[in-house]
């Protein structure tokens, strides 16, 4: 324990837990891709092997892109639950998308009609445990986003879009051989984190809103760490801190009631951030939005030391390679890769970035649940949680 600096005690520990409690859709569980594993681990040795006209590494990419995009939503099991159905389903028929984007489309019929059948098969199993969790009606449980009801929409945005960047890419290969079609387009960019945003935001290529900024970088945590299947591995820059920490409700609930958010930036720096939306949240609370947290700074009254904007300049020049040279101001999203940075000096083997987002992951969804009665007395954060300890208006009065 570092009794100095309670934040770097958080930081190592959230990733501890991370290692210890990874989250990621469990793929051994999709009947295609089953000799892609060994004794439930990846066959590292063989990605680079055919199969059909695509390498395993290339279909397992496809297969995280999509469901990166998919992945959003109120029941993260329930979701990948549903994937994982869809999919081997439709390979069941011979309708191999992941292999052939455009059988997706053509089979649209199909694929509405096993949407619908999984989904409803996904809410008998997982609506009333969903529901106890959250302290809500079952009868809410919808796993199509935009808490939306039509089929056609959903299929076609948020499985279509991904799979149509997939098709255009083979499309536009100029007679070149095409068993790596995506991974090349990614691995084109600079550093993982780069081609995050610009798997989004691309004039020609991007996904726009079918993706979002927490799913691009859940996509970037899972083809790094998760599932580590780029072949950059030599370079710094699509290592395990190449990408943002993909915050979600998960992470905004766990480092607001621990008090890390508020070791970085003030009550009122959050609210003028729209981070803090007063009275939007259940029952009047306040509702913690930390997707607007990206790029804001650190407030002005909060002490950064040299060593850590060290790290954190080195960081953002060398792994994340969104700037040449040290950056003018401190983004709070950015922090504790400059934690992890310091850290694997003394720490082998290094955590990534995606070992603290899903030590959140886990935090979030096993003890510190979104309503004014979460796990603590279990938690095992509890020693170092603010509102635990100290304040528990941070638990009480905020939901994500």
């Amino acid at each position: 324990m570092n009794e100095a600096d309670p934040i770097a005690n958080l930081v190592l520990r959230l990733a501890e837990l991370g290692r210890a409690h990874p989250s990621a859709p469990d793929l051994t569980r999709i009947e295609p891709f089953e000799p892609f594993f060994h004794h439930g681990n990846l066959d590292a040795l063989h990605l680079d092997k055919r199969d059909g006209a695509l390498t395993r590494r290339e279909v397992l990419t496809r297969l995280l892109l999509l469901s990166a995009v998919l992945d959003q939503g109120p029941d993260i099991l329930g979701l990948r639950e549903m994937v994982t159905r869809f999919t081997n389903e439709l390979y069941r028929r011979e309708i191999r998308f992941l292999h052939k984007p455009i059988l997706f489309f053509e089979e649209l019929g199909i694929a509405i009609e096993q949407l619908l059948e999984q989904h409803e098969a996904v809410r008998k199993l997982r609506a009333g445990d969903w529901a106890a969790a959250n302290c809500t009606n079952p009868r809410r449980y919808n796993l199509f986003m935009d808490n939306a009801h039509q089929a056609l929409g959903y299929a076609v945005f948020r499985w279509g879009v991904p799979l149509a960047l997939i098709y255009l890419l083979e499309r536009e290969s100029d007679g070149r051989e095409t068993v790596t079609a995506l991974l090349d387009y990614l691995e084109s960019y600079p550093s993982t984190e780069i081609m995050t945003q610009q798997l989004k935001d691309h004039t020609r290529y991007g996904l726009g809103k079918a993706i979002g900024d927490k799913a691009a970088h859940l996509f970037g945590k899972w083809l790094v760490t998760s599932y580590p299947l780029t072949r950059r591995t030599d370079d710094l820059a699509w290592q395990g801190l190449s990408y943002e920490v993909p915050y979600d409700s998960n992470a905004g609930r766990v480092l607001w009631r621990t008090g890390y958010l508020l070791h970085w930036a003030s009550e009122e720096d959050y609210l003028h951030y729209q981070v803090l939306q007063p009275r939007r949240g259940k029952g009047g609370t306040t509702y913690i939005r930390v997707t607007n947290l990206r790029g804001k700074p650190l407030g002005k009254d909060r002490l950064f030391t040299a060593a850590l904007k060290d790290a954190y300049d080195d960081v953002c020049r060398r792994h994340l390679k969104t700037h040449r040279r040290a950056p003018a101001k401190v983004e709070i999203q950015r922090i504790q890769h400059a934690y992890l940075l310091r850290l694997n000096q003394q720490h082998q083997p290094p955590f990534a970035a995606g070992h603290f987002d899903d030590g959140l992951i886990y935090v979030g969804t096993t003890f510190c649940f979104n309503h004014a009665q979460p796990d603590c007395s279990r938690c095992p954060l509890r020693d170092l949680c603010r509102g635990y300890n100290e304040t528990p208006a941070l638990i009480t009065a905020y939901r994500t």
